[in-house]
């Protein structure tokens, strides 16, 4: 590794992003500190850890941690094989997270409240030498309290599943939705390793997307064997297209919107489509949650669980006082997002990185990478993660 310095770099969150950043930093010779909220590295994917991904080994796996697992003796996996997110977390990101070119500045535990500037809010040293002189001001919290922390360049790769979208209408909070916030499922639940806790109950699934796809399926199995399974699934569209892709490549995802199509058409009598509705009001029943659904009119059902599967955003309160200029409809980066909206929708194969100057923003130094990047554009790959690395890196070490 080179022994030059450079900026001290703050790289949040050490998912796959976070952690091909901070390889990319050690193999510069770049001084870097990866935070991570959770106790392990890739806490976020670990919250949906049972879901299979649709892309294989050998797209999931970045050539820099492809390099630093071979030379720490670790055996890559590759091939056409789908892993669960469990299976790349524990045979790929744990191990590179834990490898010496990472480790020694790994904090696991350790979340970032917030980003400003030394000295400086966000209306002042609006585009001047001044603002990108003064460091980063990093607000962190573990187990111990507050502290801060300084750093001449930030990586934002926190994703986006730790901030999901609301239930209700409109993308804001049903009536009640907040007050019951504690019993709503926000991640495709792992239903094989708990089957008891939904058997026999019913369900209102909202969302269309494959993780609500996801979900459907596999309550509709468990539907076949536990008998009194109950599924409303509500989705705002009278006719969904289930994000499906002509002549799919990827086998599992034509497999997935395949059962999807059939349930809508009501191939499982314990599933039921509400479509074209949304979700107006919850509120406590007993140990039940009432639901009002409006289509039209309102009506009401009673439900055990709730299940939102609606979508996630990342979370851009850390970056309140930075000078960032946000896409209106994407909540990404304005040229990244113009460049994403001007390719057209595709699919997230086409997909590529757009290049150094996309990923720039008035703030100096500040980079906001991987799927938060994308914002509510959705369609994105790891792979797309890793080449962002290489053209943030091409930003900060020329």
């Amino acid at each position: 590794m080179s022994a030059r310095c450079g900026p001290r770099v703050a790289i949040l969150g050490a998912g796959p992003t976070g952690l091909d950043a901070a390889l990319a930093c050690a193999e510069r010779g770049l001084p870097f500190t990866l935070y991570e909220a959770s106790g392990t590295p890739a806490g976020n994917i670990r919250r949906w850890g049972h879901v299979r991904l649709f892309t294989p080994w050998s797209m999931n796996v970045s050539a820099r941690m492809r390099r630093a697992l071979l030379a720490d003796g670790v055996p890559v996996p590759d091939g056409e094989g789908c892993p669960t997110g469990v299976e790349l977390a524990e045979r790929v990101l744990d191990p590179v997270a834990a490898g010496a070119a990472v480790a020694p500045s790994l904090r696991l535990g350790v979340r970032v409240k917030g980003i400003g500037r030394r000295g400086l809010t966000k209306d002042e040293e609006i585009g001047t030498p001044e603002r990108s002189a003064r460091p980063f001001r990093l607000l962190l919290e573990d187990a111990g309290g507050e502290r801060s922390e300084e750093a001449d360049a930030v990586l934002d790769c926190t994703g986006v599943w730790a901030n999901p979208n609301s239930l209700g209408d409109g993308g804001i909070p049903a009536i009640g939705e907040d007050a019951l916030g504690g019993r709503i499922h926000r991640t495709v639940p792992d239903i094989a390793a708990d089957p008891r806790r939904w058997a026999g109950r019913t369900v209102l699934l909202a969302g269309a997307g494959h993780s609500a796809q996801t979900a459907a399926r596999d309550l509709a199995r468990l539907a076949r064997e536990a008998p009194g399974t109950e599924v409303i699934w509500s989705v705002r569209r009278d006719s969904p297209d289930w994000d499906a892709v002509r002549d799919d490549p990827l086998p599992a995802r034509a497999a997935l919107v395949a059962d999807a199509e059939a349930l809508a058409r009501g191939a499982s009598p314990a599933v039921g489509i509400r479509a074209s509705s949304v979700v107006e009001e919850l509120r406590p029943d007993g140990d039940r949650i009432a639901v009002t659904l409006r289509n039209g009119g309102d009506r009401e059902v009673v439900v055990d669980e709730v299940v939102s599967l609606t979508g996630s955003v990342g979370d851009n309160r850390l970056y309140r006082q930075l000078q960032v200029h946000e896409c209106y409809a994407t909540c990404g980066p304005m040229a990244l997002s113009a460049a994403l909206l001007g390719s057209g929708a595709g699919d997230c194969l086409t997909q590529e990185s757009h290049g150094a100057e996309a990923l720039r923003l008035p703030e100096p130094d500040f980079f906001l990478l991987g799927s938060k990047s994308h914002g509510r554009f959705g369609l994105y790959l790891m792979r797309i993660g890793f080449e962002q690395v290489d053209d943030a890196m091409s930003l900060l070490a020329p």
